[in-house]
């Protein structure tokens, strides 16, 4: 006999969901991964420079991945469990880790980097980016793309609006990455596979990325939860789809 919802969900419930490394979903949780391997790409170029700076680098998982830093090397986070998370982490291999919030101008001067790097950032300030790039520097990203997970979303709080679901659209960056005096590259998008196993996973997964469904709580939300609950128990999974893209901009 399988466990109970009440079980499940109280496991989801507790777990820590610092950082951002999402291995507790292992046997949980799936999702396909996008084709051209953004750690390597990035351990690739990072090799390959002088100085470069990690945006939003959660508890610096992705950046702790890679086997060679650049002399100089930084990264920004701003919530604090990342950052002690993170400080943890990086600062033995001689990271500096600097408290930042999303939306406020960065804390380097002008022409600071060769290279800048993010994956998944919440935010973009693209003409923060051009300015702390060095001339002939790169921005090099993978961003969470439009109306990624959707069908979870959706299940919890209805269908969104036409702009919602534009929201993080490609062409958009694109866009703001030219206006910020950036010639975009490299641009390459792809649309993902993504199930869910029990309930468990899908209350850790809306605790761990709470802007996908605000507000949610196991208490307020436990309808629907159940609801949720009984599908996946018959269905044997919950099917939803990320969107991903990544995108190389460099500094004339």
């Amino acid at each position: 006999m399988g466990r109970s919802y009440e079980e499940l969900v109280r496991e989801g419930n507790e777990v820590p969901v610092a950082g951002w490394d999402f291995g507790w979903l292992e046997g949980r949780a799936t999702e396909q991964r996008p084709s051209w391997g953004y750690q390597r790409l990035m351990s690739e170029r990072l090799a390959a420079v002088s100085s470069a700076l990690d945006l939003q680098t959660g508890g610096g998982e992705v950046l702790a991945g890679a086997p060679i830093l650049p002399s100089l090397m930084a990264a920004t986070e701003s919530w604090p469990p990342n950052i002690a998370k993170a400080t943890q982490l990086l600062h033995p291999r001689g990271v500096v880790v600097v408290a930042d919030t999303d939306d406020s101008p960065l804390p380097f001067g002008d022409n600071a980097f060769d290279l800048v790097v993010s994956r998944h950032p919440v935010t973009v300030r693209w003409t923060e980016i051009a300015r702390v790039l060095r001339p002939s520097g790169s921005y090099l990203a993978q961003h969470v793309g439009d109306a990624s997970v959707f069908e979870l979303v959706e299940y919890f709080i209805g269908p969104r609006p036409p702009a919602v679901r534009r929201t993080r659209h490609p062409d958009d960056d694109r866009a703001a990455a030219a206006a910020a005096g950036l010639e975009v590259v490299d641009l390459r998008y792809e649309r993902l596979r993504v199930e869910f196993f029990d309930i468990s996973a899908v209350v850790y997964f809306l605790r761990k990325v709470p802007w996908m469904v605000p507000d949610f709580d196991i208490h307020r939300d436990e309808e629907t939860l159940r609801r949720m609950h009984t599908h996946i128990t018959t269905a044997g999974s919950f099917v939803a789809h990320s969107t991903r893209f990544l995108i190389e901009a460099r500094k004339p």
